[in-house]
């Protein structure tokens, strides 16, 4: 591979410490009676709040139910056609282990022939973060919170090129050609033991578009995702983001944005990734 990567490091991993499975928050849950929002106990606020004030930024989602993509869309006054075309790859084992174990590897490609890749660890205490992982560039810890549900994750990214993602998909360069050595070292620390990067199985690509809209009414930007699957489903996901100290007033501002939308908060919150990996693992070799 001659293209070099902009974001390497040498930074050496350090085991990091991570919520257990059972405290995960971020998960598919029972569909709610029409009009009734999701919310969080008073302990999984604290604990949210708690986890938000070590984080970087805080991204706030919420996963439009098929019957409302269309509805939503047109709300939004959103023009489809600036959308940025995107695909994304995930690799794991066929039985998913590194998705058990809270690890995420994947790369995209972009559109202009960009690529990025990304070894992510969810979920995490960003207090058992090690401080030298913080003080890189090619590191952050993000808090994702949907109604109902939040995760804090740690992400270790990189950069790349669009060709070089379909040369390894293509099985001409391996997977951990594309992975800076910061973030083998950090993918090694964290997946399960005997599972080498250059063993796991391509799962995708989704193809997605992605559109970034700045509202006559609301003092931030709105992002929305398509996610379209080879079936014809699809997922769609508006989401903004703020600074932690600025959590709570993004809140109530987001809300108060969806609503003058007449988008409702309710329904069952579809998390991407893991959409993606259950497909993609239910149809490999086809």
């Amino acid at each position: 591979m001659t293209t070099p990567k902009s974001t390497k490091t040498t930074t050496t991993a350090t085991k990091t410490t991570r919520t257990p499975a059972a405290k995960r928050s971020l998960k598919p849950r029972p569909a709610k009676p029409a009009n009734e929002v999701p919310v969080l106990s008073a302990e999984e606020m604290a604990k949210a709040f708690e986890l938000s004030k070590g984080s970087t930024s805080i991204e706030l989602k919420l996963s439009i139910p098929a019957t409302g993509h269309r509805a939503t869309i047109k709300r939004l006054k959103l023009d489809p056609v600036e959308a940025q075309p995107r695909q994304a790859f995930f690799f794991d084992t066929p039985n998913l282990d590194l998705f058990k174990a809270g690890v995420v590897v994947r790369a995209r490609r972009i559109q202009g022939g960009r690529g990025d890749t990304v070894v992510k660890l969810r979920p995490v205490d960003p207090k058992q973060i090690d401080p030298e992982l913080r003080r890189s560039a090619s590191f952050k810890i993000e808090l994702d919170a949907m109604p109902g549900g939040f995760v804090c994750s740690a992400s270790f990214k990189g950069a790349c090129t669009g060709k070089e993602v379909l040369d390894m998909t293509a099985g001409k360069e391996p997977l951990s050609s594309l992975f800076s050595k910061g973030q083998r070292a950090f993918y090694k620390a964290h997946a399960p033991a005997g599972i080498d990067m250059d063993s796991l199985v391509t799962l995708g690509p989704v193809f997605l578009l992605k559109a970034t809209h700045r509202p006559k009414d609301y003092d931030s930007d709105v992002i929305v995702e398509m996610w379209l699957y080879p079936d014809g489903s699809r997922i769609l996901e508006v989401s903004t983001k703020c600074l932690p100290e600025e959590t709570f007033q993004a809140i109530a501002e987001f809300k108060a944005y969806l609503a003058r939308c007449g988008i409702e908060l309710s329904g069952a919150q579809e998390p991407k990734t893991r959409a993606a990996l259950e497909y993609f693992q239910a149809h490999l070799g086809e």
